[in-house]
């Protein structure tokens, strides 16, 4: 399945934009649960061009430069809302760098262990400070239909996962202090 496919669909199911205006909505909007490169960005939008799931419109910009605005076409939003209604299997547990690491921490000297598990939860405090700035932005949860209430749910996890990381992380400080 072309997962990224659907993750532009959805963003221009919002409105149309520029290649430049998805990836930024990438970095912005998409950032805790999805990424992709540009490298990646370009290529699907021309296939889903040839698909005929999206159609390209070249509008001047300024007095001569160019950008190409993509807008989703009747079977773009027939296939988006499709794939939306499917059941979605679970996927694989994401890889982890610090969660290998942790199961090889046996070959690590103790003050190692605690070092790179107190630098872990400072990098997860930092993330968790940041969420929870952007998610005070709400002053209460948006209604169902409102467009705002999937931001909000992801927030929530967001927060939520990062408060469940640290909390594991502090158990871990507590088991090498021991």
């Amino acid at each position: 399945m072309r997962t990224l496919k659907y993750a532009i669909l959805g963003l221009l199911m919002e409105r149309p934009m520029a290649g430049y205006d998805i990836m930024k909505a990438f970095s912005e909007k998409l950032n805790e649960f999805w990424y992709a490169k540009h490298s990646q960005i370009y290529p699907e939008l021309k296939r889903l061009e040839e698909e005929g799931l999206v159609s390209c419109q070249v509008r001047l910009t300024g007095e001569v430069m160019e950008k190409k605005f993509y807008t989703i076409t009747p079977a773009g939003i027939a296939d988006f809302r499709q794939w939306l209604d499917c059941e979605t299997p679970l996927e694989p547990t994401p890889k982890d760098v610090f969660r290998l690491k942790t199961f090889f921490s046996q070959f690590l000297s103790r003050e190692s262990q605690i070092g790179l598990t107190q630098s872990q939860i400072r990098l997860h405090e930092e993330r968790l400070s940041h969420l929870l700035e952007e998610f005070g932005k709400f002053p209460s949860v948006p209604a169902p239909n409102d467009s705002r209430l999937g931001d909000y749910m992801i927030l929530e996890h967001g927060v939520m996962r990062e408060q469940m990381t640290i909390q594991w992380l502090n158990h871990c400080l507590d088991y090498l202090n021991r």
